[in-house]
């Protein structure tokens, strides 16, 4: 069964990127690349990507490299180009394109790339299984944050890689108050 998996690193106060989009914070961090959490062993258990169309500008822009030979999905109302033939342009909410996406993901995962607002909405829809993610210890006071809405979650496993602590969380719902 196709599980969907938000793979991310976030500051220790809850941001994936400053007021600008910069990932400066991210770079400077020390994390092993075979360690725990590390993405290649990630993404060899994704068959397709879903991200939002900033996180997608930013990767055109900035690291190219990230955007794997895999079907991927941008959810936009923006008018953008497809980087290559794998990309697809989506709107509206997630389970109207949940067959495509499985379809597309085979028998392995989905990666939920970004950002914490497109993340929540897979979780609204029942979509989102886990969250993966790597916490770096920096804080940036404001930008952009984790996730978008109030969830609980179960706490699976915890690491550390580097600079990171890696921890690997089961979304259990919606908040639900004492």
């Amino acid at each position: 069964m196709t599980r969907y998996r938000y793979y991310t690193a976030t500051t220790l106060d809850g941001f994936l990127a400053d007021d600008a989009d910069s990932l400066a914070w991210l770079f400077k961090q020390h994390i092993d690349d075979d360690g725990p959490g590390n993405a290649t062993q990630f993404i060899a258990g994704v068959g397709a990507q879903v991200m939002g169309a900033t996180t997608y500008a930013w990767i055109l822009e900035h690291e190219r490299a990230w955007l794997p030979e895999m079907p991927t999905f941008v959810f936009t109302h923006r008018e953008l180009e497809p980087a290559n033939e794998h990309v697809s342009f989506l709107t509206g909410d997630p389970t109207r394109h949940r067959t495509a996406i499985e379809s597309a993901a085979g028998d392995r995962d989905v990666w939920i790339m970004g950002g914490g607002d497109l993340a929540a909405e897979f979780a609204r829809a029942g979509m989102l299984d886990e969250v993966l993610v790597s916490i770096a210890p920096v804080t940036l006071g404001a930008g952009r944050p984790l996730f978008g809405g109030a969830f609980d979650l179960a706490l699976q496993e915890c690491d550390r890689n580097g600079d990171f602590v890696v921890a690997r969380y089961d979304v259990v719902g919606p908040l639900k108050n004492p």
